[in-house]
């Protein structure tokens, strides 16, 4: 694994662009209801674990973390613009809180089956993520957080799931995500 630390910050271009993306689309589209306990934000963020997961298998821990502080920085700017400030701040919060304890659990069983790292860290992440954002963004609104909460929940879960596919076909694929210097 290589040095994260000598990795220059162009050569995370694509997991940064990724995930500025995933989380200016999953800001955007919490706003809007599916049904009483789903948005459509819960289907986009799940990808934000598969970007910091892939950089996290590629070039390791450190470079993960990179990532997700760029990503964030630059996505909580661009969402204040899409998103009501509530939103983007409480979508700040969570998101580099659920990311730290994604990466810091992959990272811990990355030596486990392929998809056992991915899998459990995004689940356990989503947890705390959805927890912290559904609070800040929507207590004392009239949504019913809790409800909404719980389903994003459910789909994120799912979504962790179904994520373990691109993240299996990407494994062979690494370089084409972080190229080498």
């Amino acid at each position: 694994m290589k040095n994260s630390l000598q990795i220059p910050l162009l050569k995370l271009w694509r997991p940064i662009l990724a995930m500025l993306l995933v989380i200016v689309a999953s800001n955007y589209l919490v706003q809007f209801p599916i049904n009483d306990w789903l948005t459509w934000g819960a289907f986009t963020f799940p990808v934000a674990f598969l970007v910091t997961d892939l950089t996290n298998r590629a070039v390791g821990v450190r470079a993960a973390r990179r990532v997700a502080f760029t990503g964030f920085a630059i996505a909580v700017l661009v969402s204040l613009t899409l998103a009501p400030w509530r939103i983007a701040v409480a979508s700040g919060v969570a998101f580099i809180i659920g990311q730290m304890l994604d990466i810091a659990a992959f990272n811990k069983l990355r030596a486990m089956s392929w998809w056992k790292a991915p899998l459990i860290g995004s689940i356990i992440a989503s947890v705390v993520d959805t927890g912290i954002f559904f609070f800040l963004a929507f207590y004392g609104s009239d949504m019913d957080w809790l409800m909404l909460a719980t389903g994003d929940l459910g789909i994120k879960w799912l979504m962790a799931a179904v994520l373990l596919a691109p993240y299996r076909v990407m494994l062979p694929r690494l370089q084409r995500w972080v190229p080498a210097q």
